[in-house]
């Protein structure tokens, strides 16, 4: 079943220069970008991404850090994309991301680490949990005529009969 997820690049991944290493391996595994900008996330765009989490201590320093630089906001589509990029991308805690995964290769900080310095886990990438989350987060940062249609040469293969 193909559908669309919504991939962020988080500051520290623009920050540290891994946005094209990243956005690579999506690429090779065949899913197809139909919508990217880059963006700064204020605030209030922080608070209604994160809406189940503004009530909760750590809240703050969630919000600093999303919005402490601009990030690279993706609609990826693919077969199973909401699935096939959690995988990738790894475990939310980067020491318990396995190697291979986004997170395992490029980060490492652990949540002791980051609450003893009283900051959020820079862990680079937001990905879409689930396809409902993924459709409230993709009309959260687009807008539908910054979403594209076209062919790519893996569609021959996923879609063939």
């Amino acid at each position: 079943m193909l559908e669309r997820t919504l991939v962020l690049l988080k500051p520290d991944c623009v920050q540290r220069m891994l946005a094209g290493r990243i956005i690579t391996r999506f690429e090779d595994a065949g899913l197809k970008i139909v919508g990217m900008k880059f963006i700064w996330i204020d605030k209030s765009l922080s608070k209604e991404h994160y809406a189940e989490h503004v009530d909760k201590d750590f809240y703050p320093d969630l919000e600093r850090y999303i919005t402490e630089g601009p990030v690279i906001a993706m609609v990826l589509e693919g077969v199973e994309a909401v699935k096939i990029v959690r995988k990738m991308v790894g475990s939310t805690a980067p020491n318990e991301a396995l190697p291979g995964t986004i997170r395992g290769d490029f980060a490492h900080i652990t949540r002791d680490f980051a609450n003893d310095r009283g900051s959020s886990i820079k862990n680079l990438i937001h990905a879409s949990g689930t396809p409902e989350e993924a459709k409230q987060e993709i009309e959260l940062y687009f807008e539908e005529p910054e979403l594209h249609s076209y062919k790519t040469v893996h569609e021959a293969h996923i879609l063939a009969e």
